[in-house]
């Protein structure tokens, strides 16, 4: 590729846990000059043997850039302060790998380092998240339809549900109150349904990029929006609101059939009742308040797959990259949106 077309360099890279705890720290974009590598490649800015590059950022190396990429040995590198070489990896990977074990090279010590790469720089403040909030009863398939945003549009999908089932089969100091409150029906506390999102989000941002939220199951009450209001003020936008309406006996038809392989604890008529009676108490006058600002697209869920996922991708055409929202269906779309059938178990 011509240097001149390369996307510029905007990671930033942890290095933590190494043997050598001189590595550990910041790396930051390269910013050393162009020049001719071992293997005849002329670097450019942020580059190296052209893929990206980065400097310590205390510029304590005396090697740059100090975290690079080999072509004569085919693996990315790290280095000590004095410019040796401490630990590398053999891949032809794009990006320094953050899932498996790095070797130990001559100059390194046992154990190697663990690589995060984060999308924006963690000595400042995240950039303000752009969110919809997603709400509709049990069964009104906005879950699907916020897992095909994320899929095909590039949304991140974060579902309350699966934050709280998650944290809860942890085993936390949280697990026992969620369990509690999932099984019965009811709302689980705010504190624990707020925290989790926040921290959702800003790993989400931190490791991937995206700023676009799809919110799934919150706001569940008026008590979760003063949550968020502690989190993000009370002077910022409402964010927008996708609310899937259906009937309750279609509902109800979709929570039995999804029963027979969800494994859910709450999967089933007691507690679809109770969790319907709580939406309608606790729910409906949030979403009240968010029609009555103008905030809501209401989602008629009862009609078919693609023309609910159709209306979704329209409503959230304003945020969405053109040319993810261009590209055709991937088959795990398609067989979500029921156009091609699952493979026969074996």
């Amino acid at each position: 590729m011509n240097p001149t077309q390369r996307k510029p360099n905007t990671l930033f890279i942890e290095v933590s846990g190494a043997g050598l705890p001189e590595v550990d720290g910041l790396f930051v974009p390269s910013t050393a000059p162009p020049a001719e590598s071992e293997s005849g490649t002329v670097s450019s800015l942020g580059y190296w043997n052209g893929k990206m590059a980065w400097d310590r950022a205390d510029g304590r190396c005396e090697r740059s850039p100090a975290l690079s990429y080999s072509n004569s040995y085919t693996s990315w590198r790290i280095c000590r302060l004095d410019g040796h070489l401490a630990y590398d990896t053999t891949t032809e990977d794009d990006l320094p790998p953050t899932d498996i074990e790095w070797h130990v090279y001559k100059k390194g010590v046992a154990p190697a380092p663990t690589v995060t790469i984060h999308h924006f720089d963690p000595r400042e403040p995240l950039p303000k998240p752009n969110v919809v909030f997603v709400l509709g009863g049990p069964g009104s398939g906005k879950g699907t339809m916020c897992s095909l945003a994320e899929a095909q549009l590039g949304w991140t999908h974060l579902s309350t549900g699966n934050l709280l089932r998650a944290e809860r089969e942890a085993g936390g100091p949280t697990a026992a109150t969620i369990e509690k409150y999932i099984t019965a029906g009811e709302l689980v506390p705010n504190e624990i349904t707020v925290t989790l999102l926040k921290q959702a989000m800003e790993t989400a941002m931190r490791t991937t990029g995206r700023i676009n939220f799809l919110l799934d199951g919150f706001p569940r009450s008026l008590d979760n929006m003063e949550g968020w209001y502690e989190i993000f003020g009370r002077d910022a936008e409402l964010p927008g609101m996708l609310h899937f309406e259906c009937p309750y006996e279609v509902l109800e038809k979709r929570i039995l059939g999804r029963a027979k392989y969800s494994g859910r604890s709450d999967d089933n008529v007691e507690s679809m009742k109770l969790r319907f009676d709580t939406f309608k108490a606790k729910t409906l006058p949030t979403l009240e308040l968010f029609q009555s600002k103008n905030k809501v697209v209401e989602v008629d869920a009862s009609q078919g797959r693609e023309d609910v996922y159709a209306l979704v991708k329209k409503s959230l055409e304003a945020h969405t990259d053109p040319e993810l929202a261009a590209q055709p269906l991937t088959e795990a779309s398609e067989m979500q949106l029921g156009l091609r059938p699952y493979p026969k178990r074996s």
